[in-house]
C-alpha cells in the first residue's frame, strides 16, 4: 500500500474519532448540569484545559462561557480540533482515497459533514437542542463505524484505520479523566462527597461506560472508575483495550509475529506502552498522581504516534 493512502486512511479515522470525543466532552458538562445542585456553577474551562485547546481559545475569546466553548469546540474553523474542522479533514482524506473505501462509507461521511457544517450555531444554545445535536453526532459516527465493519475487507487499509481510531480513543479517554482533575469544586471539603461522586459518574456516562461499570463493580468509587477506564482489557473505550487493539493491528500491518518481539520503532513504542499498562495497578496510578499519570500516558501515546508516522508515512531520502 502507498504510504500516502495509508496516511489518509489512518488520519480519516483519527479525525472521525476526535469529532465523536469532542461531542462526548461537551456531554460531560451537560450531564453535570443535570446532576449538580443549583449552587454549583457550570464550568466549561476544564474542557479546554484537558484538551490542550485553552491557549488557542484565549486568542479568540474573552470568557469560557457555555456559548463560547460550544462555538469554539464545535463550529469554529479556526480551531483545528473543532468538530466541524475534524469532519472536514476526515472528508478530505476520504475523498483522496475513494478507490480504497466503500461507496457507503463515502456517502455517509459526506452527508454527515454537510449536516454539521450547515447547522447554525444559534440553534444550539438551548440545552435540549444542544444535547440532541451532540447525541446525533455520536450516533452518526457509530453508524459510520458500523458501515466500515460491514463493507471493508480486513486488509492493510482496515488495520491502518483501526490503528488510528484506537490511538485517538486511548488518548481521549485519558483526557476525559483529566476533565475531572481540572473541574473545580466549591470547597476542598467536598472532595469525596456526593457532589464529587456525581462528577465522577458524569465522566463514566460521557464515555458510555456507566452501565458496564455498574455490572462489574458494586459501588461507584474514584478507584473503581479509574481502574475501569484505564486498566480494563474488555471495555472498548478503556485505555488498556485501545492500546492492545492498536498494537494488534500494527503487527498485522508489518506481518511480524507479536510473540516474537517488535520489528520496528513503532511496534517497540506501542508494545512497551501496552506492557507497562498491563503491569500497572490502580494504587500505582494514585501513588504517582492521577493527572501526572495521565499526562505521562498522553506523552507516550504521542511518541508512539510519531513512531508510526516515521515508520510508515514519512518520506524517506533515496540513497544513491
Amino acid at each position: 500500500m502507498l504510504s500516502r493512502v495509508a496516511n489518509s486512511v489512518y488520519w480519516m479515522h483519527r479525525y472521525i474519532e476526535r469529532a465523536e470525543n469532542y461531542a462526548r466532552f461537551m456531554s460531560v458538562n451537560f450531564n453535570l448540569a443535570l446532576d449538580l445542585p443549583p449552587n454549583v456553577d457550570q464550568q466549561w474551562e476544564p474542557l479546554l484545559i484537558a484538551t490542550a485547546d485553552i491557549d488557542l481559545f484565549r486568542e479568540h475569546y474573552k470568557q469560557p462561557t457555555r456559548e463560547n466553548v460550544i462555538q469554539f469546540m464545535t463550529f469554529d474553523k479556526r480551531n483545528p480540533n473543532s468538530i466541524v474542522a475534524c469532519l472536514s479533514y476526515a472528508r478530505e482524506n476520504a475523498r483522496t482515497i475513494r478507490e480504497i473505501i466503500s461507496k457507503e462509507m463515502w456517502e455517509h461521511l459526506n452527508q454527515f459533514y454537510l449536516m454539521v457544517r450547515d447547522t447554525s450555531p444559534k440553534q444550539q444554545w438551548e440545552e435540549v437542542q444542544t444535547q440532541h445535536f451532540f447525541t446525533e453526532i455520536r450516533n452518526s459516527i457509530q453508524l459510520f463505524y458500523g458501515i466500515i465493519d460491514a463493507t471493508i475487507t480486513r486488509n492493510e487499509a482496515w488495520h491502518f484505520g483501526r490503528l488510528g481510531r484506537f490511538l485517538e480513543r486511548a488518548d481521549k479517554t485519558s483526557r476525559f479523566l483529566d476533565v475531572k482533575y481540572f473541574t473545580l469544586l466549591p470547597e476542598v471539603e467536598l472532595v469525596g462527597s456526593t457532589i464529587d461522586l456525581m462528577i465522577w459518574s458524569a465522566v463514566l456516562k460521557s464515555v458510555s461506560a456507566y452501565n458496564m461499570h455498574r455490572q462489574q463493580y458494586r459501588a461507584l468509587t474514584p478507584s473503581s472508575i479509574v481502574e475501569f477506564l484505564i486498566l480494563d482489557k474488555m471495555f472498548p473505550r478503556a485505555v488498556a483495550h485501545c492500546i492492545r487493539q492498536a498494537e494488534l493491528s500494527l503487527y498485522e500491518i508489518s506481518g511480524n509475529n507479536i510473540t516474537g518481539g517488535f520489528g520496528n520503532s513503532a511496534e517497540r513504542a506501542l508494545s512497551k506502552l501496552r506492557t507497562e499498562i498491563e503491569f500497572t495497578e490502580t494504587a500505582d496510578i494514585f501513588k504517582a498522581g492521577l493527572h501526572q499519570y495521565l499526562d505521562n500516558f498522553q506523552t507516550r501515546t504521542n511518541e508512539a504516534a510519531v513512531a508510526v508516522f516515521e515508520t510508515y508515512f514519512d518520506l524517506k531520502p533515496i540513497e544513491v
